[in-house]
């Protein structure tokens, strides 16, 4: 495996126990990092962390914490800096998808978007960066998708917040870049996980990917893998020259760059 100088970083990844952040926790286990995960429920947390310990033969701490709630946040914050006294990298990958036509959109439908996908990365990131600033440096990345660039017809809430949250990743990449803060979005097109087998029901899970494939312009469905592969990049010393970017993850889909 091909070392990216990952070894003994302490990489947090709210949203870790499945799907993208799961398989980001694995790789960088794998890349000896001291990875933290989070998670909604604790016991099933725990157990997936300790997949990924035996497998790699390094231990992941997993934490339980709703990321929605800022007491959570806190908390998770607090935990990682008693354990290892420092935050690398910070990988806000929390999040579900929640896509409806505009009337269909209640208060509360938007109010817990907002507080998923947008909130829980500002009071992250405000929480960690003092720790990245003291450490003279560390890297953000935060999960959006294409649909923030360029949204289609019954996209929202998710739409709208992840648009924020590229926004936000701009405002910090600038604002923090004096202080050696990287900060990054990962555009998320169709890629393989969870959320889409649910979707899929009780049809076959392959034919309801090649469905999905003729969108995008490669012909096919990302894997967990591919943006694991990315978010491990981001994280080590060779994207040192990157930063404040809106990277695509989605076989050409979004129609914009």
């Amino acid at each position: 495996m091909y070392d990216l100088g990952l070894k003994d970083k302490v990489i947090l990844i709210t949203g870790g126990s499945d799907g993208l952040g799961y398989a980001s926790a694995e790789l960088l286990s794998y890349e000896e990092a001291h990875v933290v995960i989070c998670g909604r429920r604790g016991d099933y947390l725990n157990e997936k962390a300790k997949i990924i310990t035996e497998k790699t033969g390094n231990e992941v701490i997993p934490i339980k914490a709703d990321v929605s709630i800022a007491e959570d946040c806190k908390k998770l914050v607090e935990e990682t800096i008693a354990r290892f006294k420092k935050i690398d990298v910070l990988v806000n990958n929390a999040g579900a998808s929640a896509a409806a036509l505009f009337e269909d959109v209640t208060d509360r439908n938007w109010e817990d978007d907002i507080n998923l996908k947008l909130m829980s990365t500002i009071r992250m990131c405000r929480l960690a960066i003092p720790y990245m600033k003291s450490n003279n440096g560390g890297v953000i990345i935060n999960a959006t998708i294409g649909g923030g660039k360029a949204p289609n017809a019954g996209s929202l809430p998710t739409t709208v917040t992840r648009a924020a949250g590229i926004n936000l990743t701009k405002s910090l990449a600038n604002q923090y870049a004096k202080d050696q803060i990287r900060v990054n979005t990962i555009c998320i097109g169709l890629i393989k996980s969870a959320q889409w087998e649910r979707r899929a029901g009780s049809g076959s899970i392959e034919d309801f990917y090649n469905e999905l494939s003729k969108k995008v312009p490669m012909g096919m469905v990302g894997e967990e893998i591919d943006y694991a592969n990315l978010v491990a990049f981001l994280s080590s010393k060779r994207s040192s020259y990157i930063t404040g970017t809106a990277i695509n993850l989605d076989g050409g889909l979004c129609p914009v760059v």
